[in-house]
């Protein structure tokens, strides 16, 4: 069992609760069933405001079961094209022979099949256009490294886990919630996607060197490790500046800031020039500012 958990990459989990969190907090006091509202100050009836919970609990396994689902199928695609064989990173379960390679991709199914029952429901009780959506996020993330042709092999990768885990988590969360979107969940999903990314970016920094031996040419290995170290920085300024805009339309929304003193020594280290396993603790200490933003972020779009 062991190995399964290791395959399915705890230390992920929170970039797919975070969005989940935000976008449930975006739907605190709004109206159901509106379609898109902007935050203007519309005044509705009491009795139609209001969060279905169980649809953001869908929602959040959703979420969870897409991010495993993607990992399985990383490992399996990765470790049967050899990707995976020299890694500084921690163990595939492919590559170092812990699983059969079709075991795996079986794992990659089952939990993508989770996802798409979760998702059905909560379409079934919303909107059918959320199935088009859904199939969209798990066909993403099967062909991010599966495929003849992954796209995360052309350096695109961070553009799926933009749309996906930062906006399409968030906004769809408040849709789920409410059967509402609103500018508010798009701000804030954008911003919960920019750390996503922070995330995926440090990966690949780190893989610079044995990505390109493969020739996968992720967004890393196209800019250089300069520009990409530059970029890491850029898009956690983004993620705070957006936690700015959010606080236009939800002035506690500045409690995200909270979490910026957390982010210091990971730019350092990542601007300072630090390669291969020294760059293990900064993805650990990403991960820990996504969860301390969105935690912040949370508390205060909820007030």
């Amino acid at each position: 069992m062991n190995r399964w958990i290791i395959g399915a990459r705890p230390r992920t989990l929170p970039a797919a609760v975070v969005p989940v969190a935000l976008g449930a907090a975006c739907a605190v006091g709004l109206p159901r069933d509106l379609g898109w509202w902007s935050d203007d100050g519309l005044v509705v009836a009491a009795d139609s405001i209001g969060i279905v919970w169980w649809r953001v609990v869908l929602a959040l396994v959703v979420s969870l079961a897409l991010q495993v689902g993607v990992n399985y199928a990383n490992d399996y695609s990765d470790g049967v094209r050899g990707t995976d064989d020299v890694r500084v990173g921690p163990a595939r379960l492919v590559a170092s022979g812990l699983a059969p390679a079709r075991s795996v991709k079986l794992a990659a199914y089952a939990a993508f099949g989770v996802a798409a029952i979760a998702g059905l429901a909560i379409a079934l009780s919303t909107s059918l256009w959320l199935v088009a959506v859904g199939a969209a996020a798990i066909a993403a993330g099967w062909f991010y490294t599966g495929g003849p042709k992954p796209y995360g092999y052309l350096g695109l990768g961070e553009i799926f886990v933009f749309v996906f885990f930062g906006l399409v988590a968030t906004a769809g969360t408040t849709f789920a919630a409410t059967g509402t979107i609103t500018s508010l969940s798009v701000i804030v999903g954008c911003a919960a996607g920019s750390l996503a990314c922070a995330l995926l970016v440090i990966n690949n920094l780190r893989d610079i060197p044995t990505d390109r031996e493969v020739g996968k040419k992720t967004l890393a290995v196209r800019l250089g490790e300069a520009r990409t170290r530059w970029f890491y920085v850029l898009l956690i300024v983004c993620a705070f500046a957006l936690v700015v805009d959010a606080a236009f339309h939800r002035t506690w929304a500045l409690l995200g800031l909270v979490a910026a003193p957390l982010a210091i020594a990971p730019c350092r280290t990542v601007i300072g020039g630090a390669r291969g396993t020294e760059l293990i603790g900064v993805l650990g200490a990403t991960g820990k500012l996504q969860l301390a933003v969105g935690l912040f972020t949370t508390i205060g779009l909820a007030v």
